[in-house]
């Protein structure tokens, strides 16, 4: 039997993936977290085959808990949720060290499918996200400059991507104004762009976002 702990501050979705993972022949869902803090606890109380992570949290969020489970334990098997695809959370999380990356639309046959694959020791992206990989490793492409970004700061790229103001993205990130700024100015500086129109611009040209948004 597969035992996993899932982790999402929604209740409602946490209590619908719970029901859809458990009705599976064989996986058991054997402890829940509605935060990235409550799951770092959570691993070191509960035994789990598999951690299906929310990637979008209030607090230290799910990139941030994720690296902390894993610079604990490299062995943990980890499943990252997201309502979003793109953007560069998904290779900061591969680089991680996170098995998996799916989205929460996805079928509950994928779900059970990602868990079966990261169980096996194989990785499991959902189609989006591995195009998007695929097409920066393409001959005459050139490597993601979102791959400079902190954790922070790429989760700060993927909520201005969304089009969240600085007073949204400092409510989900439970951080200040002034500090969700800094990591703004400082991104910009990495990715030597100079606004958010520049930005989404440089987020299509490799591969992040449809062109369709500019």
């Amino acid at each position: 039997m597969i035992s996993v702990l899932l982790v999402d501050d929604h209740e409602l979705v946490r209590t619908g993936i719970e029901a859809l993972l458990n009705a599976a022949e064989d996986i058991r869902v054997v402890g829940v977290a509605n935060s990235g803090e409550e799951a770092i606890y959570a691993v070191g109380k509960i035994v789990a085959d598999v951690v299906m992570m929310d990637v979008n949290m209030p607090g230290i969020g799910g990139v941030e808990a994720c690296r902390r489970i894993l610079q604990h334990n490299s062995e943990i098997k980890i499943i990252a949720l997201s309502v979003h695809n793109d953007g560069p959370i998904p290779y900061q999380l591969l680089k991680l060290g996170v098995l998996g990356f799916i989205s929460k639309g996805s079928p509950v046959d994928e779900m059970i499918h990602a868990i079966r694959m990261v169980i096996a020791g194989k990785r499991y992206l959902c189609s989006d996200v591995a195009n998007n990989l695929a097409f920066q490793g393409l001959p005459g492409s050139h490597e993601s400059p979102f791959s400079k970004l902190s954790q922070r700061e790429a989760e700060v790229v993927t909520l201005i991507l969304q089009g969240k103001t600085i007073q949204e993205m400092a409510g989900m990130l439970m951080l200040s104004d002034k500090t969700v700024n800094t990591y703004r100015y400082r991104l910009y500086n990495k990715l030597q762009i100079k606004n958010d129109v520049e930005l989404t611009r440089l987020a299509v040209k490799f591969g992040h976002i449809d062109n369709t948004l500019i």
